[in-house]
């Protein structure tokens, strides 16, 4: 079944940490460049941060220097550590290839709430 996974979001207060995790069958991630996004209500979802199967990695400029992305390419899961939280980073945090496929369903994501 193809799918994807994502866990570790929650409530913490600003300067805070949080690693999400996305587990993807192994159609969706072998090879392919990931990525993860994030969505509020009423906004398109944005990209966050992307890794390539070789392990290049990018961000988007608001979280540069503040999220780390990464991967494990033997259980195809993809990381986001994410240090100095800002609550402007308060969202739904999706993992999926990039570019996205529409083929491919979004899971459930993960609620990051960044809150004092």
């Amino acid at each position: 079944q193809v799918q994807l996974v994502e866990s570790g979001g929650g409530l913490v207060q600003p300067g805070g940490s949080l690693r999400l995790s996305c587990a993807a069958s192994r159609s969706i991630f072998t090879g392919y460049t990931m990525g993860w996004y994030r969505q509020v209500p009423g906004k398109q979802r944005e990209l966050v941060a992307t890794i390539t199967s070789g392990g290049l990695t990018r961000y988007a400029d608001s979280v540069k220097g503040r999220f780390t992305i990464s991967r494990d390419n033997g259980k195809n899961t993809v990381y986001l550590q994410m240090n100095s939280l800002k609550s402007e980073d308060t969202a739904v945090y999706y993992c999926n290839r990039n570019p996205y496929n529409p083929q491919i369903s979004w899971g459930q994501g993960t609620q990051v709430t960044v809150s004092s």
